[in-house]
């Protein structure tokens, strides 16, 4: 069954809980804030990123691993052996529902890298975990590695996102942050793999809209070493913020310029220093820029960032009480899990909403 067989390019459904104050919660109240836009979703894919979940494993990066055979596992384990040390693995706890089926094998292992293979390839360390990834998932048949951070997990499947966490289980962890996606993937086949979030390291990222610059976006961000392998604009959009603010050193704020940057227009019209910024920023990353409607989530170690597209095509709304905070592609998904908030917010286009733990700030 593919997107194209019934497209709804306006639908598409994302919403995120936040405590700023580090106080981990469980993932219920993230799957009853998504399961009120049910009707955004098409059953064609629906997941979640959790933040603080594994506490006991803190140091360690967490690989989720799909695989599509026995043979494919045998020979991933074999690779991550030679690079990591290995100090836990195990099946994914799941739950049997008639809503999700045709599930892979989903494994789940604990690792760090071996610092002898560490020192021998000259790379600091977030680098060759990214590397050894991308390997895995354009090299090794039947392994899909969808989720590879410290202290997070990504839990995604082909199926509606309220069901997508009874079958994960998602109400047994307890996290900081959780994000949540409904629906595909526009113009991609359902598969597992291909659902949202798509992450990086502790990068997670869920999306509402459509990507005209995918092609020019994803052409820069190979050059740059990533590999786009799932033909989605989410795919690349995860790998921009990553370059931008991993490998390029650019806070989240100065990312969602390069991302949303704003009209020329609009640069002219600003003060100086702030209009020599904006146009050092347009210019030094131009194949950065991201153009076609989109409202995105992305979670990282220790904070969550929203962003609309400059001309807000798509709906995007923020909330706080006390120290939680909640973004949703509706308000009716926040009041569901918080009915009377202490403030409303609205993003304007381009804007970023950026939150992070008290004790980081």
């Amino acid at each position: 069954m593919l997107e194209g067989q019934f497209r709804n390019p306006s639908g598409c459904a994302i919403s995120a809980i936040f405590d700023k104050s580090g106080k981990r919660f469980s993932g219920d109240a993230i799957i009853s804030s998504i399961s009120v836009m049910h009707e955004r979703s098409n059953g064609l894919g629906g997941g979640f990123a959790c933040y603080g979940i594994y506490p006991e494993y803190k140091d360690y990066y967490a690989f989720h691993i799909f695989y599509d055979s026995v043979q494919s596992k045998r020979d991933c384990e074999d690779y991550l052996e030679d690079l990591y040390d290995i100090v836990n693995l195990s099946k994914i706890p799941t739950r049997k529902i008639k809503e999700i089926t045709d599930e892979p094998l989903i494994m789940r292992y604990f690792v760090a890298p071996l610092k002898t293979k560490l020192d021998s390839f000259q790379l600091g360390e977030e680098e060759y975990v990214s590397r050894s990834v991308f390997h895995i998932n354009t090299h090794i048949k039947g392994a899909y590695i969808f989720s590879s951070g410290k202290n997070m997990g990504i839990f995604k499947a082909v199926g509606y996102p309220e069901d997508v966490g009874r079958f994960y289980m998602l109400e047994n962890y307890e996290g900081y942050c959780f994000t949540a996606h409904g629906r595909y993937p526009t113009n991609t086949p359902g598969w597992w793999g291909g659902a949202h979030p798509f992450g990086l390291l502790s990068l997670s990222v869920v999306h509402n809209g459509e990507i005209s610059s995918y092609d020019a976006n994803r052409s820069a961000m190979e050059t740059y070493g990533y590999k786009c392998t799932l033909l989605t604009d989410t795919e690349v959009i995860t790998y921009i913020i990553d370059y931008l603010t991993r490998k390029k050193g650019l806070t989240f704020s100065e990312a969602a310029t390069v991302m949303a940057a704003p009209f020329w227009q609009t640069i002219e019209r600003a003060e100086k220093k702030e209009r020599e910024r904006l146009t050092y920023l347009r210019n030094i990353f131009a194949s950065q820029l991201v153009t076609g409607p989109f409202s995105i989530l992305v979670g990282f170690d220790g904070g969550i960032m929203a962003l609309n597209d400059r001309l807000k095509l798509r709906s995007l709304v923020a909330a706080e009480k006390g120290s939680r905070v909640y973004i949703a592609s509706e308000e009716c998904a926040i009041r569901k899990v918080e009915p009377s908030p202490d403030k409303i917010i609205y993003p304007k286009g381009g804007e970023p909403v950026i939150y992070t733990l008290e004790a980081q700030q």
